[in-house]
């Protein structure tokens, strides 16, 4: 499996911004070399969502890791690589016990002390959010800054993947700050031509990466 630290873009899915479907956001994600992909959704029917992530994890096969947001129970379902859990979210512990420790579990941090309690019980990376204002999830409070990757990248050692707002204006900002990975929904999935957008943000990360 890819290990976390090497992964560039994030990959999330949404059926309320989408201009062509998820499966096809996912498939022109994938042919862009994205080695991540998230499915999120709020709006549907568990049954809709089982067979959703059933056709994503096809898609994923050996090309990238593929989780599941929030839902352990769709995760299981399809055997996906793991989940994305937020503080609303099923406990990690009772996560892992379901999952097992060979799925990816991921949570998501508003400040250091939760970073730190993350990887002290055992999650594989954490999403640091909201870095800038977003509109694409409307509970995700105020927004941290470039400080809060910078606080967390001195006292933890697992990869931070910067979510909320992050777009190919700011993405430099948040690879120098510190993130190993980043999140952009709305600048990938609203566009014509995803596997160009998501090419672009691949691209930068890794050059950033580089020279950091």
């Amino acid at each position: 499996m890819t290990n976390l630290k090497d992964i560039d873009f994030y990959f999330i899915t949404d059926s309320r911004l989408t201009k062509k479907g998820i499966i096809k956001d996912v498939k022109s994600a994938i042919d862009a070399g994205v080695k991540i992909i998230q499915y999120r959704e709020k709006d549907k029917s568990t049954k809709e969502m089982i067979s959703e992530a059933a056709k994503i994890k096809d898609i994923c096969k050996e090309k990238a890791i593929f989780l599941i947001n929030d839902r352990v129970d769709v995760a299981l379902s399809v055997n996906a690589d793991g989940v994305h859990l937020g503080s609303e979210d099923i406990p990690y512990n009772m996560a892992r016990i379901l999952l097992g420790h060979d799925k990816i579990i991921g949570l998501t941090v508003h400040n250091i002390e939760e970073a730190i309690y993350a990887e002290t019980i055992g999650a594989n990376y954490v999403g640091a959010s909201p870095i800038f204002k977003t509109t694409t999830k409307l509970d995700a409070g105020k927004a941290a800054g470039l400080k809060l990757i910078k606080d967390i990248k001195k006292k933890i050692d697992i990869p931070i993947v910067a979510i909320s707002g992050i777009d190919l204006y700011n993405i430099k900002d948040v690879i120098e700050a510190g993130a190993d990975s980043a999140v952009a929904i709305s600048a990938v999935v609203t566009k014509d031509d995803v596997t160009k957008e998501c090419e672009k943000f691949i691209n930068m990360i890794k050059k950033l990466k580089r020279i950091r």
